[in-house]
């Protein structure tokens, strides 16, 4: 559950731009502020039921989205990358040109 929760966190990170703002709301206060459905159905005057289909309607889009798009993996990649030139740099301590360039990458990301 947790990984889960994780993964649809930064996938709304990556994406909430292109969901509507009632899908942002309900994914907000589902996700990130750890509201339960009948707590955000309490907040909107609406069924319990259709938070959830809302909230699954949306976890859906997002999936897709990171199937076209692939935000998420190639996030995932670069840290990966981000730690092997972090360990590499090691090795060359004393190069300042170098340790500016890692902190240059970093910022972007």
């Amino acid at each position: 559950m947790i990984e889960k929760t994780m993964r649809m966190n930064y996938l709304f990170d990556f994406y909430q731009s292109l969901l509507t703002p009632k899908q942002r709301n309900y994914m907000s206060l589902y996700y990130l502020d750890d509201f339960s459905l009948g707590e955000i159905a309490e907040e909107y005057e609406i069924s319990r039921q259709a938070v959830y289909d809302n909230i699954k309607r949306t976890e859906t889009m997002l999936e897709e989205y990171e199937e076209k798009l692939l935000l998420f993996q190639k996030f995932q990649e670069r840290r990966k990358l981000f730690t092997e030139l972090k360990r590499l740099s090691q090795k060359y301590d004393d190069s300042v040109e170098f340790q500016n360039v890692i902190q240059l990458l970093e910022k972007l990301e």
